[in-house]
Protein backbone atom coordinates (compact mmCIF):
# COMPACT_ATOMS: atom_id res chain seq x y z
CA UNK A 1 0.00 0.00 0.00
CA UNK A 2 1.09 3.57 -0.64
CA UNK A 3 2.11 5.64 2.39
CA UNK A 4 0.18 8.85 3.08
CA UNK A 5 -0.23 11.48 5.78
CA UNK A 6 -3.37 13.23 6.93
CA UNK A 7 -3.28 16.95 7.69
CA UNK A 8 -5.45 17.66 10.73
CA UNK A 9 -6.38 15.69 13.82
CA UNK A 10 -9.88 16.85 14.75
CA UNK A 11 -13.25 15.19 14.30
CA UNK A 12 -13.14 15.49 10.52
CA UNK A 13 -9.84 13.59 10.46
CA UNK A 14 -11.53 10.65 12.19
CA UNK A 15 -13.99 10.31 9.33
CA UNK A 16 -11.21 10.51 6.75
CA UNK A 17 -9.11 7.95 8.65
CA UNK A 18 -12.07 5.58 8.54
CA UNK A 19 -12.53 6.13 4.79
CA UNK A 20 -8.85 5.56 4.03
CA UNK A 21 -8.79 2.38 6.10
CA UNK A 22 -11.87 1.04 4.31
CA UNK A 23 -10.42 1.88 0.88
CA UNK A 24 -7.50 -0.46 1.54
CA UNK A 25 -5.25 1.41 -0.91
CA UNK A 26 -3.20 3.67 1.36
CA UNK A 27 -1.32 3.25 4.62
CA UNK A 28 -1.56 6.19 7.03
CA UNK A 29 1.87 6.83 8.54
CA UNK A 30 0.72 9.68 10.77
CA UNK A 31 -1.09 12.98 11.18
CA UNK A 32 0.31 16.46 10.69
CA UNK A 33 -1.18 19.12 12.94
CA UNK A 34 0.74 21.95 14.59
CA UNK A 35 -2.05 22.60 17.09
CA UNK A 36 -1.48 19.32 18.93
CA UNK A 37 1.54 17.95 20.72
CA UNK A 38 3.63 15.51 18.72
CA UNK A 39 2.89 11.99 19.85
CA UNK A 40 -0.81 12.58 20.57
CA UNK A 41 -2.99 9.85 19.05
CA UNK A 42 -6.20 9.88 17.04
CA UNK A 43 -7.78 6.49 16.32
CA UNK A 44 -4.40 4.87 16.81
CA UNK A 45 -2.39 7.23 14.58
CA UNK A 46 0.21 9.58 16.02
CA UNK A 47 0.54 13.30 15.39
CA UNK A 48 3.97 13.74 13.82
CA UNK A 49 4.15 17.52 14.33
CA UNK A 50 3.36 20.64 12.34
CA UNK A 51 3.85 21.45 8.66
CA UNK A 52 7.61 21.67 9.09
CA UNK A 53 7.58 17.88 9.40
CA UNK A 54 7.08 17.85 5.62
CA UNK A 55 10.65 19.05 5.17
CA UNK A 56 11.98 15.93 6.83
CA UNK A 57 9.49 13.33 5.66
CA UNK A 58 10.97 10.55 3.56
CA UNK A 59 10.38 10.45 -0.16
CA UNK A 60 8.41 7.22 0.23
CA UNK A 61 5.37 9.29 1.26
CA UNK A 62 3.06 9.04 -1.74
CA UNK A 63 0.84 11.94 -0.72
CA UNK A 64 -1.92 12.94 1.66
CA UNK A 65 -5.25 14.62 2.26
CA UNK A 66 -6.27 17.71 4.22
CA UNK A 67 -8.77 16.85 6.98
CA UNK A 68 -10.04 20.34 7.79
CA UNK A 69 -13.79 20.92 7.67
CA UNK A 70 -13.83 24.70 7.13
CA UNK A 71 -13.37 25.55 3.44
CA UNK A 72 -11.15 28.60 3.97
CA UNK A 73 -8.92 26.93 6.54
CA UNK A 74 -8.61 23.94 4.23
CA UNK A 75 -7.58 26.31 1.42
CA UNK A 76 -4.96 27.92 3.67
CA UNK A 77 -3.66 24.50 4.69
CA UNK A 78 -3.21 23.51 1.06
CA UNK A 79 -1.33 26.73 0.36
CA UNK A 80 0.93 26.05 3.35
CA UNK A 81 1.66 22.52 2.17
CA UNK A 82 2.45 23.69 -1.35
CA UNK A 83 4.78 26.38 0.02
CA UNK A 84 6.90 23.57 1.47
CA UNK A 85 6.37 20.93 -1.23
CA UNK A 86 5.04 22.54 -4.39
CA UNK A 87 4.34 19.23 -6.11
CA UNK A 88 2.80 17.44 -3.11
CA UNK A 89 0.34 14.77 -4.23
CA UNK A 90 -3.15 15.20 -2.79
CA UNK A 91 -5.13 11.98 -2.87
CA UNK A 92 -8.87 11.54 -3.39
CA UNK A 93 -10.60 9.56 -0.63
CA UNK A 94 -13.89 7.87 -1.53
CA UNK A 95 -15.84 5.71 0.91
CA UNK A 96 -16.62 2.26 -0.55
CA UNK A 97 -20.36 2.82 0.00
CA UNK A 98 -20.41 6.02 -2.09
CA UNK A 99 -22.02 5.81 -5.54
CA UNK A 100 -20.09 7.49 -8.35
CA UNK A 101 -21.89 7.75 -11.70
CA UNK A 102 -20.53 7.27 -15.20
CA UNK A 103 -18.25 10.05 -16.48
CA UNK A 104 -18.26 11.80 -13.10
CA UNK A 105 -14.90 13.40 -12.28
CA UNK A 106 -13.55 14.15 -8.82
CA UNK A 107 -10.63 16.48 -8.16
CA UNK A 108 -7.47 15.95 -6.14
CA UNK A 109 -7.83 16.16 -2.38
CA UNK A 110 -11.60 15.73 -2.42
CA UNK A 111 -13.29 13.45 0.10
CA UNK A 112 -16.52 11.58 -0.65
CA UNK A 113 -18.11 10.15 2.47
CA UNK A 114 -20.34 7.20 3.28
CA UNK A 115 -23.51 6.76 1.22
CA UNK A 116 -22.94 9.92 -0.81
CA UNK A 117 -24.10 9.90 -4.43
CA UNK A 118 -22.46 11.70 -7.34
CA UNK A 119 -24.43 11.07 -10.51
CA UNK A 120 -23.23 10.88 -14.15
CA UNK A 121 -21.41 13.68 -15.96
CA UNK A 122 -20.92 15.68 -12.78
CA UNK A 123 -17.63 17.45 -12.11
CA UNK A 124 -16.42 17.93 -8.54
CA UNK A 125 -13.40 20.17 -8.04
CA UNK A 126 -10.35 19.81 -5.83
CA UNK A 127 -10.33 19.69 -2.01
CA UNK A 128 -14.11 19.40 -1.69
CA UNK A 129 -16.15 17.55 0.92
CA UNK A 130 -19.12 15.56 -0.37
CA UNK A 131 -20.43 14.56 3.00
CA UNK A 132 -22.40 11.66 4.43
CA UNK A 133 -25.65 10.82 2.57
CA UNK A 134 -25.44 13.91 0.38
CA UNK A 135 -26.59 13.71 -3.23
CA UNK A 136 -25.18 15.52 -6.26
CA UNK A 137 -27.25 14.80 -9.34
CA UNK A 138 -26.30 14.61 -13.02
CA UNK A 139 -24.36 17.34 -14.86
CA UNK A 140 -23.58 19.41 -11.79
CA UNK A 141 -20.46 21.58 -11.69
CA UNK A 142 -18.90 21.86 -8.25
CA UNK A 143 -15.95 24.24 -7.82
CA UNK A 144 -12.86 23.86 -5.63
CA UNK A 145 -12.94 23.89 -1.79
CA UNK A 146 -16.71 23.35 -1.70
CA UNK A 147 -18.61 21.55 1.05
CA UNK A 148 -21.86 19.68 0.43
CA UNK A 149 -22.89 18.84 3.99
CA UNK A 150 -24.57 15.65 5.28
CA UNK A 151 -28.00 15.10 3.78
CA UNK A 152 -27.80 18.03 1.34
CA UNK A 153 -29.27 17.45 -2.11
CA UNK A 154 -28.35 19.12 -5.40
CA UNK A 155 -30.67 18.47 -8.32
CA UNK A 156 -29.37 18.19 -11.88
CA UNK A 157 -27.20 20.84 -13.61
CA UNK A 158 -26.55 22.86 -10.45
CA UNK A 159 -23.40 25.00 -10.34
CA UNK A 160 -21.61 25.71 -7.06
CA UNK A 161 -18.82 28.30 -6.99
CA UNK A 162 -15.45 27.86 -5.27
CA UNK A 163 -15.39 27.88 -1.44
CA UNK A 164 -19.18 27.70 -1.07
CA UNK A 165 -21.18 25.59 1.39
CA UNK A 166 -24.49 23.78 1.05
CA UNK A 167 -25.31 23.10 4.68
CA UNK A 168 -27.00 20.18 6.44
CA UNK A 169 -30.16 18.96 4.76
CA UNK A 170 -30.43 21.85 2.29
CA UNK A 171 -32.03 21.27 -1.12
CA UNK A 172 -31.17 23.06 -4.37
CA UNK A 173 -33.52 22.60 -7.34
CA UNK A 174 -32.25 21.95 -10.85
CA UNK A 175 -30.45 24.44 -13.14
CA UNK A 176 -29.51 26.91 -10.38
CA UNK A 177 -26.19 28.59 -9.60
CA UNK A 178 -24.68 29.30 -6.19
CA UNK A 179 -21.91 31.90 -6.40
CA UNK A 180 -18.45 31.57 -4.91
CA UNK A 181 -17.85 31.99 -1.16
CA UNK A 182 -21.56 31.67 -0.40
CA UNK A 183 -23.32 29.71 2.34
CA UNK A 184 -26.74 28.11 2.07
CA UNK A 185 -28.07 27.51 5.58
CA UNK A 186 -29.15 24.19 7.05
CA UNK A 187 -32.55 22.89 5.96
CA UNK A 188 -32.99 25.54 3.28
CA UNK A 189 -34.79 25.08 -0.03
CA UNK A 190 -33.12 27.01 -2.83
CA UNK A 191 -35.51 27.98 -5.65
CA UNK A 192 -33.51 30.86 -7.16
CA UNK A 193 -29.86 31.59 -7.96
CA UNK A 194 -27.72 32.75 -5.02
CA UNK A 195 -25.14 35.47 -5.66
CA UNK A 196 -21.48 35.17 -4.72
CA UNK A 197 -20.39 36.18 -1.19
CA UNK A 198 -23.89 35.65 0.21
CA UNK A 199 -25.41 33.94 3.24
CA UNK A 200 -28.89 32.67 2.37
CA UNK A 201 -31.31 30.46 4.24
CA UNK A 202 -34.97 29.63 4.68
CA UNK A 203 -37.62 27.89 2.63
CA UNK A 204 -37.50 29.34 0.09
CA UNK A 205 -33.95 30.54 0.73
CA UNK A 206 -33.43 34.32 0.78
CA UNK A 207 -30.30 36.44 1.04
CA UNK A 208 -29.68 37.36 4.67
CA UNK A 209 -26.37 39.14 4.45
CA UNK A 210 -23.09 39.33 2.57
CA UNK A 211 -19.87 37.63 3.64
CA UNK A 212 -16.19 37.86 2.79
CA UNK A 213 -13.58 35.16 2.14
CA UNK A 214 -12.46 33.66 5.43
CA UNK A 215 -15.68 34.26 7.34
CA UNK A 216 -16.38 31.23 9.51
CA UNK A 217 -19.45 29.16 8.80
CA UNK A 218 -18.91 26.23 11.19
Amino acid sequence: MKNIVIFGSGGHSKVIIDIVEKMGVYKIVGLIDGSKEAGAEVLGYKVLGGLNVLKAIDEDIYGGVVAVGDNWRRFQAVLGIKSIRETFNFITAIHPSAVIGKNATIGDGTVVMANAVINPDTTVGSHCIINTKSSVDHDCRIGDFVTVAPGAILAGTVKIGDHSVISLGANVIHNLSIGEHSVVGAGSTVLENIDAYTVAYGSPAKEIRKRVPGDKYL
